[in-house]
């Protein structure tokens, strides 16, 4: 089809009419990364180049206009409920990160960053930790792969075990925000479940991200690192600002719903553009050994957590 559709202006067209209809209500968000990945297998993404800077920003600003749906005892809750259980299963994952990446005789920038990626938010903390480890660029683009995989499959995945499982909106919500890499497809998954389990997931999710700083820090340590400088994740304060201003100026209320409504849809439209970047060959560059060490990772803070929450 790629040979069929030759034209680079029929191509951006498409992209464009794709993404237009991401953001309406008929597409949910598992769907929208599935017409990502599929534009890319079957006619190749136009706007590859450009687009992972967007990316970030799109979430970001989506993540912020999510917090005006939230008022501030909801997310002191949330916050409070999942503290334990966030920091168990950082702790948890580090440490057996390190040792897998022994059994399967990684280098240790690359078993690092998927241990970091696995443990606190994704791509967002392997962009954080890789110029304190300084990887090779095929390690960054390794990690960045298998979690961005992982990430798709827990879209679909996390959503259908709850249903399953009849777990509540608060017990899925904080099991997503533990158990799936990034805040893109914690919000996602979360989203498809109900609101309710959104909040308490895009709430437990920004104060897990928070530990990249102090990750960061004993990365140094680890590393020998002293001149580098640490990545913080602003835009949580961003966040926790739309939180309050929902909170403590009513005339707000009038407007937030339709905020939610546009951050949601600016959601799928990310989604879709992390789609739209993966592809085939991507994924045959994965090998075998990091993502066994990923998986088992996924699946012990996923089980875990789960095991947790329902007891």
């Amino acid at each position: 089809m790629k040979d069929f559709i030759q034209n680079e202006m029929t191509r951006k067209v498409f992209f464009i009419v794709l993404a237009v209809v991401c953001l309406t209500p008929l597409i949910s968000s598992p769907i929208a990364l599935v017409l990502g990945f599929g534009l890319a297998v079957f006619i190749g993404n136009p706007f590859e180049k450009h687009l992972h800077h967007y990316i970030h920003l799109l979430l970001q600003i989506s993540i912020v206009g999510l917090g005006f749906g939230l008022k501030l005892d909801e997310a002191l809750h949330a916050g409070k409920t999942g503290l334990l259980l966030t920091v168990v299963s950082i702790v948890t994952v580090m440490v057996l990160g390190y040792f897998l990446g022994k059994v399967f005789k990684l280098e240790r920038p690359l078993s690092y960053l998927l241990s970091a990626g696995t443990a606190i938010c994704g791509g967002s903390a392997i962009a954080a930790v890789s110029p304190i480890i300084k990887p090779s660029t095929k390690q960054i683009s390794l990690a960045l792969a298998i979690v961005f995989t992982l990430n798709s499959i827990a879209l679909f995945v996390y959503p259908a075990i709850g249903h399953l499982l009849n777990l509540s909106q608060e017990q899925f919500g904080l099991w997503c925000a533990v158990g799936i890499h990034d805040t893109s497809s914690v919000v996602g998954a979360a989203s498809k479940y109900g609101d309710e389990a959104l909040k308490i997931a895009t709430t437990v999710k920004l104060a897990r991200a928070l530990w990249i700083i102090p990750v960061s820090l004993i990365t140094m340590f680890i590393f020998k690192s002293k001149d580098s400088k640490i990545k913080i994740p602003w835009f949580i304060g961003y966040f926790i600002v739309a939180i309050l201003l929902n909170t403590y100026f009513p005339f707000l209320d009038r407007f937030s719903a339709s905020i939610t409504v546009l951050a949601k849809s600016g959601l799928n439209l990310t989604l879709f553009f992390i789609g739209s970047t993966l592809s085939l060959q991507t994924l045959k560059s994965i090998g075998l050994k990091p993502l066994a060490m990923a998986v088992i990772l996924w699946i012990t803070i996923s089980v875990g957590s789960l095991l947790y929450i329902i007891h």
